[in-house]
């Protein structure tokens, strides 16, 4: 039976509408890190290389060179961790320019791709679809552990009031944010998708 995020790993990528703790395991990424405005066209270019190297590996049966335990599987979402630059940090003013934006764009991959299985996707991809950034992207076990999360529904520019909403639920819950990082899954394509449609995990570390 094909393994599909969206019913079988529901917990972690269909959450409620209003905020929630959850436990996050240990999963693994292609990742890739960059800086600046993700409206400007270099942005597509990252997910172009990820995505490009989650087919690979989806694909690799076809391919001739599928690894052990392989099972067919729905493509994992894209996902972000969003933070500040330090200049941006020093001189907060309550409005975040969005140059200076630092992130880290990454898709989730099956538990089948070993370390060695990722690379070895890795250089494939580079001779059928050379592009520069292959050389910045990493394949990489993350455990989010204990976070707050909640659904959003909307445009991008209108995620501060469920973060609200968040932070609001995590006092309460009497626990901290660890950072003021974030994560965020894009269950909609915004190519596709009218920004009111948008449907977006948010998600932050918490600890007690």
């Amino acid at each position: 039976m094909k393994y599909d995020w969206k019913k079988d790993d529901k917990q972690y990528y269909l959450p409620k509408v209003r905020p929630e703790t959850i436990v996050m395991p240990e999963f693994r990424f292609f990742s890739i890190e960059g800086k600046g405005n993700p409206n400007d066209d270099f942005f597509a270019e990252y997910i172009g290389v990820l995505y490009s190297l989650s087919y690979a590996v989806k694909m690799s049966p076809k391919q001739g060179f599928a690894p052990k335990d392989y099972f067919d599987y729905t493509v994992f979402p894209l996902e972000g961790v969003w933070d500040i630059d330090d200049d941006a940090k020093n001189n907060f003013n309550g409005i975040i320019d969005k140059n200076s934006l630092v992130f880290k764009l990454m898709i989730r991959q099956p538990g089948f791709v070993t370390n060695d299985f990722a690379l070895e996707s890795i250089e494939r991809t580079k001779k059928k679809k050379p592009h520069v950034l292959l050389n910045n992207v990493k394949f990489e076990a993350i455990e989010e552990g204990l976070c707050v999360q909640m659904l959003h529904s909307g445009s991008y520019d209108n995620e501060p009031v469920s973060f609200k909403m968040m932070e609001e639920f995590t006092t309460l819950e009497n626990l901290k944010r660890t950072s003021h990082r974030h994560r965020e899954i894009y269950l909609s394509d915004a190519r596709k998708v009218p920004a009111e449609k948008l449907k977006t995990v948010l998600r932050f570390q918490v600890k007690p």
